[in-house]
C-alpha cells in the first residue's frame, strides 16, 4: 500500500544528496518545468538508455525551461561515475533511504519477468513551475520514453 501524489497537487518535500555532494530540495528549481524520473540502478542496460535518451535530448528540454533530474537509490559515489561515463548533461540524485521514492509512489511491488518483486519502479513526473505534479507516469519503458514525454509536453523535435 504505497502512496500516490495526486495530480495537480504540491509534489512531496524531500531532500537528497546531488551529484556533487550537493543537497537538493525541489524548492531549489520553482520558476522551471521540471521533468523528475526515477530509475533502478545505474550502470544497467535499461537505465543506461532512459538516461541517455535524456541527456540527448537536453537541448530540447532546456529550450521549454525544463529541467530535468534523475533518482536512483545508488550511492552518490555511484551516480558520479555513471554522470561521468554517459557524459549526463544533468544532475542525478541519491536516495539511498528510498523515502523519497516511496513518496512518489515509485517503490514497491512490481513485476519483473513475470514474477512479483520489490523495487524501483520506472517513473516519471512532470513539475509545473509552482512546485505542482502536472503529469505522472509509472511503469514507464526505458527505451522510446523520452520521445513520448516530449510528444505529451508537445515540444518533440
Amino acid at each position: 500500500p504505497f502512496m500516490t501524489p495526486a495530480l495537480n497537487k504540491p509534489l512531496p518535500e524531500f531532500e537528497a544528496l546531488a551529484t556533487g555532494g550537493v543537497k537538493f530540495t525541489p524548492q531549489a528549481f520553482l520558476g522551471h518545468t521540471v521533468v523528475l524520473y526515477f530509475y533502478p540502478k545505474d550502470h544497467t542496460p535499461g537505465c543506461t538508455t532512459e538516461a541517455c535518451e535524456f541527456s540527448a535530448a537536453y537541448d530540447d528540454f532546456i529550450a521549454a525551461d525544463c529541467v530535468i533530474i534523475g533518482i536512483s537509490p545508488d550511492a552518490p559515489a555511484k551516480l558520479a561515475t555513471f554522470v561521468e561515463k554517459e557524459q549526463l548533461t544533468y544532475p542525478l540524485l541519491s536516495d539511498e533511504s528510498k523515502t523519497t521514492l516511496e513518496a512518489y509512489g515509485a517503490y514497491g511491488e512490481k513485476k519483473l519477468y513475470g514474477k512479483p518483486v520489490v523495487g524501483v519502479i520506472r517513473s516519471t513526473f512532470v513539475i509545473d513551475e509552482n512546485g505542482v505534479i502536472e503529469l505522472a507516469r509509472y511503469n514507464v519503458k526505458a527505451t522510446g520514453h523520452v520521445a513520448s514525454l516530449k510528444k505529451a509536453l508537445k515540444f518533440e523535435a
